[in-house]
């Protein structure tokens, strides 16, 4: 149990710190706690939770993409130019949907590893190359009447009013967490993100460990954008516009740090867990939503100092020892 508890140290006090929010949007309005709005935080957090763990990937190898929103947009917008302008099989458009956020997040692993640009830079360009081919495709224009054929794929329910596309968001965590904790590709990708260069000395080839991350990164974001426009009917150019910024949210607010080397899926899942109950609850109590907004950095910035503080703690606690020996 203590090695549960030390392995998982973070993400019980997230999960601990959740709870007690939905304690207090109880107290202040006994009608947050039901199965309705069990389920509506579900659904608030599907879209950033997928975004989010695509997200801790790049951040894990010390990167960041910023274009995640805008492969979000493009996805939607070619998956919908494939089901309503050319009537394409559903199941082979989500195909096609996977294949370009799978490019997309290796062209932003091109930049980063064959043209050496700062994982900042190159996709803060990229985020305004892909917003800029949305606009070119669509002329400005949302592409809609997307079939219920589509749709449902995603909208279906499966069970006590449970949709699909939270059964996909619990498959893709499942799949990251196989990824980072049982697969050695997850070793590659701490090892890059903790000392690169001590990651090459050891033989992890770190090109192939960011692609892994951005082209995970992409393809995330791409069942994100189809998701939306299965739950829209629609997809337009501006969509996803500053989602990245709740991504990266989610991901720090889980553990992932923002330096590299450290992250689980399990922390992630619960960051954006954490910040839809946030949303959903100040929804329920008439909260602004604007406040939303400034209770959403304070806790980012809460959980980037908590980190601090704890790497701080263990740099102490481990000289004190080396000098004791």
């Amino acid at each position: 149990m203590k090695g549960i508890w030390n392995k998982y140290k973070r993400e019980f006090v997230v999960l601990i710190a959740t709870l007690a929010m939905c304690v207090v949007f109880t107290v202040l309005n006994k009608n947050f706690l039901n199965y309705s709005n069990f389920l509506t935080v579900l659904q608030q957090m599907v879209l950033n939770g997928i975004l989010a763990v695509g997200m801790m990937f790049t951040i894990i190898t010390g990167g960041i993409d910023l274009s995640v929103g805008c492969t979000y947009a493009i996805t939607g917008i070619v998956v919908a130019s494939c089901t309503v302008n050319y009537g394409m099989n559903p199941f082979l458009a989500i195909l096609v949907g996977i294949l370009i956020g799978a490019v997309l997040g290796a062209f932003n692993g091109f930049l980063i590893n064959q043209l050496k640009l700062q994982p900042f830079i190159a996709t803060l360009g990229t985020m305004s190359l892909y917003r800029g081919i949305a606009y070119v495709v669509t002329g400005g224009v949302p592409v809609t009447n997307v079939p219920t054929s589509y749709r449902d794929i995603f909208n279906g329910i499966v069970f006590g009013g449970v949709r699909n596309y939270i059964i996909v968001m619990v498959v893709v965590f499942v799949i990251a967490h196989i990824l980072l904790s049982k697969m050695r590709s997850g070793d590659y990708l701490y090892a890059v993100g903790g000392n690169e260069e001590a990651a090459k000395l050891s033989g992890v080839n770190v090109i192939k460990t960011k692609y892994i991350a951005y082209i995970f990164c992409g393809i995330c974001a791409a069942i994100a954008g189809m998701i939306m426009l299965a739950s829209l009917g629609s997809a337009e150019a501006t969509a996803g516009q500053a989602y990245e910024t709740n991504a990266i949210a989610a991901a720090a607010i889980g553990g992932t740090r923002m330096a590299g080397g450290k992250g689980t899926a399990l922390g992630t899942f619960i960051g954006a867990l954490m910040l839809a109950v946030l949303k959903v609850g100040m929804v329920v109590i008439n909260v602004d939503s604007f406040w939303q907004f400034v209770v959403t950095g304070i806790i980012i910035i809460v959980a980037s100092y908590f980190e601090f503080i704890q790497q701080d703690i263990k740099g102490f606690v481990a000289r004190h020892k080396k000098a004791a020996n």
